[in-house]
């Protein structure tokens, strides 16, 4: 992973984080042990899928662009077809409270997706690489020396 990658990836974490930890006190305090549980599961969903995104991107980032953009459709798309077996899946679950999941979910996409811009707008990343010496000219130079000491 890079290492602006990895700054955006805890720059927008460690918030979300915070507030899923938030989210569960007041999950606790609004339904009991259950709507704590539902907002930590509801962390947990929100952290992973976020954080899966960032590493597949990243990934993908090493080999085109084309296979950048490929990781973040497929990504996305992954997880839209995960949520929904999720929600499928767990539709008559009563461990949890699911209005405090659905609420931490929502809160926690919020809450990572301005961390991550804050993250990347602060950040400086190059986006212009400097450009190389042509090899012909360097070798050049390399056999005669510098420039300055040749004569025109």
């Amino acid at each position: 992973m890079h290492s602006s990658d990895a700054r955006v990836l805890r720059g927008a974490a460690i918030p979300t984080g915070l507030a899923g930890a938030a989210a569960i006190a007041v999950g606790l305090l609004v339904a009991g042990a259950q709507g704590a549980f539902g907002a930590a599961l509801g962390t947990l969903v929100a952290l992973a899928f976020f954080s899966v995104s960032v590493v597949a991107v990243s990934y993908a980032s090493k080999i085109s662009p084309q296979a950048m953009f490929a990781a973040a459709v497929f990504s996305y798309i992954t997880k839209i077809f995960v949520m929904f077996g999720l929600i499928a899946v767990f539709r008559d679950a009563t461990a949890w409270e699911p209005k405090v999941f659905a609420y931490t979910v929502i809160v926690l996409t919020i809450v990572w997706v301005v961390a991550e811009i804050r993250t990347t707008t602060r950040t400086r990343t190059p986006y212009v690489d400097a450009p190389e010496e042509p090899a012909g000219r360097a070798s050049a130079e390399a056999m005669s020396g510098p420039a300055i000491d040749r004569s025109p």
